[in-house]
């Protein structure tokens, strides 16, 4: 998935169909990417597209509790955690 998919991806979910938000949009998908690494998951975004769902879920929560200040969603941090987990669970096996 390319950026551009990603970024149109995001913007559907925020239900933003104008063109003025897509720089700031941008940075929100670069940002949940660090954030995720940070959290410990190694990102496949030329491949995988859960991992792709995932960085675009985790950019409109963050875009979304800038107003709500909502905390991590209960989905979100279970996709966040099963990823994490697989990727521990197969470095053990090696």
């Amino acid at each position: 998935m390319t950026d551009a998919e990603r970024l149109n991806s995001l913007k559907t979910d925020l239900g933003i169909t104008a063109t003025e938000y897509d720089g700031r949009l941008g940075h929100y998908l670069t940002a949940a990417v660090t954030e995720i690494e940070r959290e410990g998951a190694t990102l496949d975004l030329d491949g995988s597209i859960d991992d792709n769902n995932l960085v675009i879920d985790y950019a409109a929560w963050t875009w979304r509790k800038r107003e709500s200040g909502e905390g991590m969603p209960r989905m979100l941090r279970y996709q966040l955690n099963n990823k994490i987990l697989a990727e521990k669970m197969g470095e053990s096996e090696e």
